[in-house]
């Protein structure tokens, strides 16, 4: 709470600013509301200054002081006058702000603050606060000058609380009462260790009336323990962040009053609790807030008697009337709360718990009528709950930890383990609560129970034979708790957080589901396995007549039972369950199969159901038999009135279908004409939508683009369909065609609005392009690195019909490319998608493919993400790509020179930037490491070859972007080793380019020092290390190519010039040639990091 230091204090500029301000009669200094009626600021202004005649005859101290006194009011009432003129309010503020560096200010605050007739509230609050801020800075000069104000603030407080009873108008306002013990809470961290010893007794003495023997008087007791509840906050709040000289202090302070005062402030507050108790709830309440604070850091013995326990007892246990009680309880429970935080050994916690009564507390409020009685009504006091909650979490942590840390004691385990037994079923009551707030108040408990639990070769014997009676009860609990409740209604759009709430702590049940699984696996498959069959049984029997709610609960917790039976990575092993649990849920998915589940109407069991069968699709595989029927069902759900059962289940169809494809071929004509409604587009224009908007995730899931992502599944689907095997390629073929040809008719009617610029247009023509790609996807899982891969490319009727697909999306993208990066990104999208069909026959449309996707209006993002794509493309083609690449590398890098070439104008750009040249650097070191060197130095491209050595000198020399420098570096290390001819060991080699061993000394080693030269390079970066120990790779490099001559090179040339001393020189040459390359690597970073000190 130390104040910032301020400039010093400048009155005049004001107090002539306040004067003109009235003397023009501006409208702004209009008088504050409370004043009396008809006058002005003017009117008070002129109050202010008449005396000064006056004053200056009385002494020029007592002038300045009057002066000031008023000047400071003025400013205070100005600054927080909402009609004050603007720059009136900010010279005000300016004025105040400088008040605590002058050496006068306290004084005046403090006198306005005593002051009778007494000031505004805000004017007395704001004078505190500039005295908190002096006392605070410990600045005060003379020190003496702290007694003076300890001195009239005690007075003040004696006056105001000590007598409050004789006048109530006396007492200040909670919140300038709050204020005032803010302040001396400071007078007490400046004072109490030294000049103000008797601070507690001197405040203590303001809850008796003067000769009184007991705490009699409300307000002095108010006052009093606001003043503890600050100091509290001040020397011992574990939130604020402190230094280590504050810490230290605070615990000097929190020491003197455990040797001093605690004693009898212990006893002051069971005083108040038993004096007060039935009169007035607000100092029982506020007793309770400062138990609950201090008990953390004082002796506990002190504060936890019979007496103090009987009193919570009562507070708790009592009936509730009308008013006021109920906060109290409240309060009471907290406090229980907070003397179990108060860390102490194992065996004292137990022992804290018995003699607190916890237990019965809080079994008598369970049984209470607002907890029992009133539970399944719409009176139910589920903030009282919530509370209870908190107290049975708090005190079940304390045993579990109490247990962890026993190490074998007979005793505490015998005590532990009894106060769990007890306990249990009060944890479970506010587990199963119908309101989640409640049921999640106890879950860290059960998760600390559960972790307890699981420490199976640690346990003492006598806590694992209870875990074994425990752990049934907490699992049935889980479960049912998993259930949706009876007032739940699915899919309603006014509910939409709830449900998401719902999700969420599903989440949480199924942690502790899975750790009951790990403390007995056996107990788990048993409860989840007897559910799920006991619900597909009823349903089997009595069909509709089941609640969805149970059905949706077996489901999912079949669901989740895949952790525990996919363990091993699949259902079978050859034709059986590899597992007991594989063997568990096989039983309960052939149980699922048929009891017909599926011929549930609701569709949040129909998502359900749908989920199930893709994520064990193992099951369908291996019984294939099930597959027609299931399809049949994902059929019906594809065309679902309700539009998420409806867009899920296209996905979901279309990972169902990739999984079991193969045992399809005969139906696959029958599953495409049940698609074929679904799979004309309709493109739609996307509503506007602010970005700032507070759409729901569900909304945004329904919206156009979304809705067409998921049409694309259904692309996809077919695709996987088309190529079933045991499908006949000319039945591919036909299909093929009956999915593409209603597509090009609409692309070729879509082309000429498009190329006019009509949006809608340009829309549809993206959507055709996407879901062509997309078609191409699910037909094909080769793709060009594949060679090894079971995936083989389709047949050449197959290709020759996602030719002419190619073909169109070629002539849509040429016709609508102008300015269009939404027809660039379909097209992009499609041509990666494509090659897989296709393969290396999609070469020759390179050159075009090219053309269209790297136009002139192409950003830095579309240029690196193609440059990615034709990564892809160059390694799978290896082989049969090098007479295309000749072709097009030049225009191709052109394009790209251009790119990186155009100056970055914001943050995003900045990084597109940096991606383009990594990509480019990567296509360049795609080319050279799959023996396509050839091509950078052919007839063709031997013109550009300068200019791709320049960029890349120019990207190795980046010091502001070290992952660039460190790949160019990589680049050419590569080229080195290609052109730079065989090793020196090798003889007297040459290099495969003529001259390019004198070049690459010459112009790829000066590089290596280019980087660290840069004045913002910094040695210690990561990434800087990083490309350094790149360039150090280099002139490894070079010097196995070319050996003495380098070192030759290195001394009279290239070292020497930079001014490197001889010696330096020397050691450079010998590290290059004797250590290995991990070894000069170090060196070179080393060497770099001495050079920039």
């Amino acid at each position: 709470m130390k104040p910032k230091p301020t400039n010093g204090l400048h009155t005049r500029g004001v107090e002539e600013y306040l004067a003109k301000k009235v003397n023009t009669g501006h409208p702004s200094v209009a008088l504050r509301s409370g004043s009396p009626k008809g006058s002005s600021w003017k009117h008070r202004y002129t109050q202010f200054h008449a005396p000064r005649a006056t004053l200056l005859r009385e002494g020029k101290r007592r002038r300045l002081t009057y002066v000031l006194d008023r000047q400071v009011e003025s400013a205070i009432e100005i600054a927080l006058n909402p009609a004050a003129d603007r720059d009136l309010k900010n010279q005000a503020l300016d004025f105040i702000s400088q008040l605590p560096s002058n050496p006068q200010s306290w004084r005046i605050c403090l006198s306005l603050f005593v002051r009778e007739p007494r000031c505004s509230e805000i004017v007395r609050h704001t004078s505190l606060d500039v005295l908190d801020n002096v006392i605070g800075s410990g600045c005060l000069d003379p020190p003496a000058s702290l007694d003076v104000i300890r001195e009239n603030l005690m007075t003040y407080a004696r006056g105001t609380y000590g007598t409050a009873g004789l006048d109530q108008t006396a007492i200040d306002s909670p919140n300038l009462q709050n204020k005032l013990a803010q302040t001396f809470t400071f007078l007490f961290t400046a004072l109490y260790s030294s000049e103000w010893s008797s601070f507690f007794q001197d405040v203590l003495a303001l809850t008796a009336f003067p000769g009184s023997p007991t705490k009699d008087n409300a307000a002095g007791i108010i006052f009093f323990l606001r003043v503890l509840i600050q100091i509290h906050d001040e020397i011992a709040d574990l939130f604020l962040s402190r230094s280590s000289d504050d810490r230290k202090k605070n615990n000097d302070l929190k020491d003197l009053i455990r040797e001093r005062d605690a004693k009898a402030i212990a006893a002051s507050w069971q005083e108040i609790l038993s004096q007060w108790r039935g009169k007035d709830p607000k100092v029982i309440d506020l007793c309770l807030a400062v138990i609950g604070r201090w008990v953390s850091w004082t002796d506990i013995s002190l504060i936890i008697t019979d007496t103090l326990r009987d009193q919570l007892l009562e507070l708790v246990t009592a009936p509730s009337p009308p008013n006021g009680p109920i906060a109290l309880r409240e309060t009471a429970l907290a406090t229980f709360r907070e003397i179990l935080h108060k860390k102490m050994g194992s065996d004292h916690k137990l022992e804290l718990i018995n003699f607190l009564k916890i237990r019965e507390v809080i079994a008598h409020l369970v049984s209470s009528p607002a907890l029992a009685d009133l539970r399944a009504t719409s009176q139910y006091d589920t903030d009282l709950a919530e509370s209870v909650a908190q107290l049975v979490n708090h005190s079940v942590s304390d045993i579990v930890r109490a247990l962890e840390t026993a190490k074998g004691q007979s005793v505490v385990m015998t005590q532990g383990v009894s106060q769990l037994k007890d306990f249990l079923p009060l944890v479970l009551r506010f587990f199963s609560d119908e309101y989640d707030e409640i049921c999640s108040t106890v879950i860290p408990c059960l998760s600390d129970l559960l972790t307890l639990f699981r420490q199976k070769d640690k346990l003492h014997m006598m806590i694992r034979e209870q875990s074994a009676a425990m752990i049934s009860p907490i699992l049935d609990a889980v479960i049912a708790k998993m259930r949706y409740d009876e007032t739940s209604s699915w899919g309603n759009e006014d509910a939409q957080t709830d449900e998401a709430e719902f999700q969420e702590l599903r989440k949480r049940l199924h942690v502790l589901q899975q750790a009951v699984a790990a403390v007995d696996d056996t107990l788990y498959q048993e409860k989840i396995s007897t559910v799920v069959i006991r619900t597909f049984d009823n349903f089997q029997k009595n069909g509709s007549q089941i609640d969805w709610r149970d059905l949706d609960l077996a489901l999912h917790e079949m669901f989740l039972f895949g952790e525990l039976g996919l363990k091993s990575g699949g259902l079978y092993s050859k034709t059986k369950p590899i597992t007991p649990a594989a063997e568990r849920l096989v039983a309960m998915l052939y149980k699922l199969v048929e009891s017909g589940v599926a011929s549930s109407v609701h569709p949040a069991v129909q998502l359900q159901y749908m989920e199930i069968c893709v994520r064990y699709f193992h099951f369908f595989d291996a019984n294939p038999q099930f597959i027609t029927g299931t399809l049949e069902r994902f059929i019906q759900y594809v065309h679902h009135e309700h539009i998420k059962v409806r867009t899920r289940s296209w996905y979901l169809f279309q990972r169902f279908i990739r999984h079991v494809r193969q045992h399809i071929g005969d139906i696959a004509q029958t599953v495409i004409q049940a698609l074929s409604d679904l799979l004309p587009i309709k493109a739609e224009l996307p509503d506007d939508v602010p970005d700032d908007s507070d759409m729901s995730s569900e909304e945004d899931q329904q919206s156009a683009s979304a809705r067409f992502d998921s049409q694309l599944y259904l692309f996809e689907a077919v695709g996987c369909v088309c190529s079933a095997r045991g499908v006949p390629v000319e039945n591919q073929v036909m299909y093929v065609r009956t999915v593409i040809t209603p597509l090009f008719s609409d692309l070729e009617n879509h082309l000429v609005p498009a190329k006019n610029g009509e949006e809608l247009a340009i829309m549809q023509v993206h959507h055709l392009i996407m879901a062509l790609g997309t078609l191409a996807r699910g037909f094909s899982d080769w793709t060009p690195a594949s060679a090894s891969h079971s995936a083989a490319l389709p047949a050449t009727q197959i290709a020759e019909e996602f030719g002419r697909t190619s073909e169109a999306i070629l002539v849509a993208l040429e016709s609508v490319n102008v300015n269009n990066e939404v027809i660039r990104a379909a097209a992009r999208f499609a041509f990666s998608r494509l090659v897989g069909v296709l393969g290396s026959r999609i070469l020759p449309q390179l050159p075009r493919w090219i053309d269209g996707l790297l136009s002139r209006t192409s950003s830095k993002d579309e240029m690196a993400l193609f440059m990615r794509l034709l990564d892809q493309v160059v390694f799978g083609f290896k082989t049969e790509i090098f007479n295309i690449l000749d072709t097009l590398l030049t225009p191709l890098l052109q394009r790209v020179f251009a790119g990186i070439a155009e100056p970055a104008t914001g943050t995003d750009d900045e990084i597109q930037l940096a991606e383009l040249k990594r990509e480019y650097l990567s296509f360049l070191l795609i080319i050279l490491s799959n023996n396509l060197e050839a091509v950078l130095v052919s007839e063709t491209n031997q013109a550009g070859f300068a200019t791709v050595i320049s960029t890349i000198e120019h990207l190795a020399k980046d010091a502001t972007d070290f992952p660039t420098a460190k790949l160019a570096f990589t680049v050419l290390t590569r080229m080195v080793l290609i052109w730079g001819g065989p090793d020196i060991q090798a003889g007297n080699p040459q290099p495969s380019l003529p001259g390019f061993d004198r070049f690459m000394m010459e112009r790829f080693s000066p590089l290596c020092w280019a980087l660290p030269s840069q004045p913002s390079f910094d040695p210690k970066d990561a990434q800087g290390r990083q490309a350094m120990g790149e360039a150090a790779g280099l002139q490894k490099a070079i010097y196995t190519k070319t050996g003495e001559e380098y070192l030759s090179f290195l001394k009279t040339t290239e070292l020497s010039n930079m001014g490197m001393d001889a010696g330096t020189v020397d050691e450079y040459v010998r590290a290059l040639s004797t250590a290995d390359a991990k070894g000069f690597k170090q060196y070179f970073q080393a060497l770099v990091q001495r050079s920039k000190r």
